[in-house]
C-alpha cells in the first residue's frame, strides 16, 4: 500500500503519463548529423562515434515527483527540425529494413551484478585475448565499449541536473531527493547496484537507452522489464533487513518504474513483466510478486502489461490477488501457464534451468530472457482469408475441401519464411545494435553483434488470425453445403460476393443454426485442433538462419483481426464483410452461447504445448455482478483452465454501460484500459470497429 503523500505523488505523475510526449528526435539528430560528418570510417567505428555523440550530448530531463527518471519529451528547435528532416532521407535509405525487434527482456542480472563496469571489463578481456587475430570482432567489441561509455557519460548528466534542481529546489523534502537521485546517478548504471532504488533507476535507465535505438528511430522500441519479482528482489530484502526502505516506499519505487514504461512505449503496443512461475523446482512468488500486480491497480494506465505465471503449487493468495485487481475493471494481469509454457519452450532445445526465465515478449509471445533474438508475428495469416480464396473452386466432400485449404496454407507459411529470412539476412548485412549486444548471450562471448545471429535463441514466431472464424465457416460450409445439401458452395460464394445482401435469411442460418467454436461442441472443437496440429507440423519443417532457429507458430493477433477484418469479404459464418475477426484462440465475439465453463472447454480441447509464439484467449465479464463470490468463482474458472493445459488467459471486467459512455463522452473516459488481442489500450483511442467489436464480446456473469 501507498502513503498518502505517495498516493498523490502517483496520481500526478500518472496523470501526466496518460497521453505522454515521445521526442526521441534529439538522439536521432545528433547521431545522424555525426554521420554524416564522419563518411571516412567503416561502418563499426561510424556507428561508435555517432552514438557517443549523440546520447552523451543528450539533456537530462526530470520531472517534479519523478523518483525514477530517464525519459525524453522535449521537441526539437525549429532550426534542429529543419536539420531533422533534411537527414532523415539519409536515414532512411540506410534503414529500409523490416523485420522485428525490442521484443525482449535483456540479462538485468549481469547489469545489477556489475554495472556497465563490469560488462566493459568483460568486453576488455575479450579484447586481449582476442589480439590481432579478427579484426571485425575485435570493431564490434570496440564499438559496445563506445556505447556503454556513453551511458555513463548521459547517466552523470542526469545526476548534475539532479544536483542543479536541488540547489534550486525551495521544499526541503523534494530537494532532498534530488539529491539522492544525484548521487544514484553516479553510481548506477555505471557500477553494480547496491540498494532496491539504485536497482530499480539501474534498470529504468539501461531499458531507456535501449529504446533510443538510431538504427531503428522508425520502428518504436518496446523492450520488457523481465522478472522483477527475481532480480529485485535481493535488494529489497537486504533493504529491509538494514532498516533502509519499508514496503510502502518500495511500492512508490516500483509504481514509478511501471510510470516511466509510459514514457518510452507509444500506447497501441504492448511492455511490462512478468511475476511468480517457478525456479529450481519451486514457485517464485514475495512481496514483490505483489507490488508488482498492485502497481497496475495503483497507476491506472495501459503499460506496465503484467503477466502472472500461475504453477500448480503457487500459493492461493497470488491468484487471488490478481482477481481481485482485474475485479476493479483493470485489463491485468494476465495469467500465463507456467507449467505448460516451460515443457513448450524445452520442445524447442532450451534446457530445464533456462525453460522459466521467459518473458510475453509484448502480447502473449514467449521469448527466452536474456539470450534471444526472436522475430513474434512474422507475419500474420489471415485464415478465414485464405478460405475465402477456394470458394470459387468445386470439391467433391468436405475432406476435399479442407486438404485444398491445407495446400494453400502450407505454400504459405513456406513464401512466409522465406521472406522473413530474407530480411533476416539483408538485417544481418546492414544492421547493428551494439548497446543491446552487451546484454543478450552470447553475443559478447561470441564477438557477434545481435543483428549477425549472435544471440542464443533466433526464432522466427508466424501468428494465425481469425482461427475461430475459420473453424466456425468450416463447420457451416460441411453442415449446410455437404451433409444437408442446402444450399451449394456456388451459392455461398455469390452471397458472400454480396455481402449477403439480398440473402440476409442464408445468413441468419448461418450465424444461429450452425453450431460455433466456444461452446463445448466436440465436433466443431475438433476442427480447431485439426488445424492447428497441421500448423504445428507445418512449422517444424523449416529452420531459420542463425544459431538455435525454429518457425514457432502462434495464433493470438495483437491489433490485426480488425485490420485483417476490414479488408476481408463476408465469411460463411455469416460474418458480414468488414468487421473485425475474432481476437485470439478463443471463440468469436457474442458466439459463447454455454457460458464461460463451455468456453474454457472448447479452448483447451487441443494442445496449448508448441504453441510458443502466443495463445491468448479473452474472456468478459460484467462488472455490476462482479462481487467477492464471483471473484473466488473466476479464480476457479482459471484454475480450471490452466489446468487442462490452458496457455494464457485474459480477463476484462467492465460494463457495457460504462463502454457506452466512454463512446459518447471520450474526454471523461480517456484513461478507461481495455484489453484487446493479447494487449490493452485506451478505449477511446480504439477505432469505431474496434469499440463495437469489444462490445460485442460475450458478457458473462459469475
Amino acid at each position: 500500500m501507498l502513503t498518502a503523500s505517495d498516493r498523490e505523488r502517483i496520481e500526478r505523475l500518472r496523470s501526466a503519463a496518460v497521453e505522454p510526449r515521445f521526442c526521441h528526435e534529439a538522439m536521432y539528430l545528433g547521431f545522424w548529423r555525426e554521420w554524416e560528418r564522419r563518411p571516412e570510417l567503416d561502418d563499426r567505428e561510424r556507428y561508435a562515434r555517432s552514438y557517443y555523440t549523440a546520447l552523451s550530448g543528450l539533456d537530462a530531463e526530470i520531472d517534479d515527483d519523478e523518483l525514477i527518471v530517464g525519459h525524453l519529451s522535449a521537441p526539437l528547435t525549429e532550426a534542429d527540425a529543419d536539420e531533422w528532416r533534411r537527414l532523415q532521407p539519409i536515414a532512411a535509405s540506410r534503414l529500409a529494413i523490416a523485420g522485428q525487434d525490442s521484443h525482449m527482456a535483456v540479462d538485468y542480472d549481469l547489469l545489477l551484478d556489475g554495472g556497465i563496469d563490469g560488462i566493459i571489463s568483460i568486453i576488455d578481456s575479450c579484447l586481449e585475448r582476442l589480439g590481432d587475430t579478427d579484426g571485425d570482432k575485435a570493431a564490434f567489441y570496440r564499438c559496445c565499449r563506445t556505447c556503454l561509455e556513453a551511458v555513463k557519460v548521459y547517466a552523470s548528466r542526469y545526476a548534475n541536473r539532479a544536483e542543479q534542481l536541488a540547489a534550486e529546489c525551495t521544499d526541503p523534502q523534494r530537494a532532498a531527493e534530488l539529491r539522492t537521485i544525484a548521487n544514484i546517478c553516479r553510481r548506477v548504471p555505471a557500477g553494480p547496484a547496491e540498494s532496491f532504488w539504485e536497482a530499480v533507476q539501474s534498470v529504468h535507465f539501461v531499458t531507456h537507452c535501449l529504446t533510443l535505438d538510431p538504427f531503428r528511430y522508425f520502428a518504436a522500441q518496446q523492450f520488457q522489464l523481465g522478472r522483477p519479482d527475481r532480480y529485485l528482489y535481493r535488494y529489497y530484502k537486504a533493504d529491509v533487513e538494514r532498516g533502509a526502505i519499508d514496503d510502502e516506499t518500495a511500492q512508490c519505487l516500483i509504481d514509478c518504474l511501471a510510470i516511466q514504461i509510459n514514457r518510452r512505449v507509444p500506447r497501441g503496443l504492448s511492455s511490462g513483466y512478468m511475476l511468480g512461475g517457478r525456479d529450481n523446482g519451486k514457485p517464485v512468488v514475495n512481496e514483490l510478486t505483489i507490488m508488482g500486480m498492485r502497481a497496475v491497480d495503483d497507476i491506472r494506465l495501459v503499460y506496465p502489461s503484467v503477466g502472472l505465471c500461475w504453477t500448480r503449487d503457487m500459493p492461493n493468495e497470488y491468484l487471488d490477488c490478481a482477481c481481485e485487481i482485474l475485479s476493479h475493471g483493470r485489463s491485468h494481469p494476465a495469467i500465463f501457464n507456467d507449467d505448460v509454457i516451460s515443457k513448450g519452450i524445452r520442445l524447442y532445445g532450451l534446457p530445464e534451468s533456462d525453460s522459466h526465465m521467459y518473458i510475453h515478449s509484448t502480447c502473449v509471445e514467449i521469448t527466452p530472457i536474456a539470450s534471444s533474438n526472436v522475430w513474434v508475428a512474422s507475419p500474420y495469416t489471415n485464415m478465414p482469408g485464405l478460405l475465402l480464396e477456394l470458394l470459387g473452386g468445386e470439391y467433391d466432400d468436405f475432406e476435399s475441401l479442407i486438404n485444398a485449404y491445407f495446400d494453400r496454407l502450407s505454400n504459405h507459411i513456406r513464401a512466409n519464411f522465406d521472406e522473413q529470412n530474407r530480411i533476416r539476412a539483408l538485417r544481418a548485412e546492414r544492421g547493428m545494435t551494439p548497446l543491446l549486444s552487451c546484454f543478450v548471450h552470447d553475443c559478447l562471448r561470441r564477438g557477434v553483434d545481435i543483428e549477425q545471429g549472435g544471440a542464443r535463441y533466433n526464432w522466427i514466431m508466424p501468428s494465425f488470425v481469425g482461427m475461430a472464424n475459420l473453424v466456425d465457416s468450416l463447420h457451416a460450409i460441411r453442415t449446410l453445403i455437404f451433409e444437408r445439401g442446402e444450399l451449394t458452395l456456388a451459392e455461398l460464394k455469390t452471397a458472400l460476393d454480396k455481402n449477403f445482401e439480398g440473402f440476409e435469411p442464408l445468413r441468419l442460418k448461418l450465424l444461429n443454426r450452425c453450431d460455433k467454436y466456444g461452446n463445448d461442441i466436440d465436433r466443431v472443437d475438433a476442427l480447431f485442433g485439426r488445424i492447428i496440429d497441421f500448423i504445428v507440423a507445418e512449422c517444424k519443417k523449416y529452420t531459420p538462419m542463425f544459431t538455435n532457429g525454429h518457425l514457432v507458430p502462434s495464433v493470438f493477433c495483437w491489433i490485426m483481426h480488425e485490420q485483417f477484418g476490414r479488408s476481408t469479404g463476408a465469411t460463411p459464418d455469416g460474418r458480414l464483410a468488414g468487421f473485425p475477426l475474432g481476437d485470439g484462440s478463443g471463440p468469436c465475439q457474442g458466439r459463447e452461447r454455454r457460458g464461460p465453463t463451455a468456453s474454457i472447454l472448447s479452448s483447451t480441447k487441443w494442445s496449448h504445448t508448441e504453441l510458443i509464439g502466443g495463445v491468448a484467449v479473452n474472456m468478459k465479464f460484467t462488472k455490476k455482478t462482479f462481487n467477492a463470490d464471483s471473484r473466488r468463482k473466476a479464480a476457479e474458472l482459471i484454475r480450471a483452465y490452466l489446468a487442462r493445459g490452458g496457455f494464457e488467459i485474459q480477463i476484462n471486467i467492465v460494463d457495457r454501460d460504462t463502454l457506452l459512455a466512454a463512446r459518447e463522452n471520450p474526454e471523461a473516459y480517456r484513461d478507461l484500459v481495455v484489453r484487446i488481442g493479447g494487449y490493452s489500450d485506451y478505449f477511446v483511442h480504439l477505432s469505431p470497429e474496434m469499440q463495437e467489436e469489444v462490445l460485442l464480446r460475450t458478457e458473462h456473469e459469475i
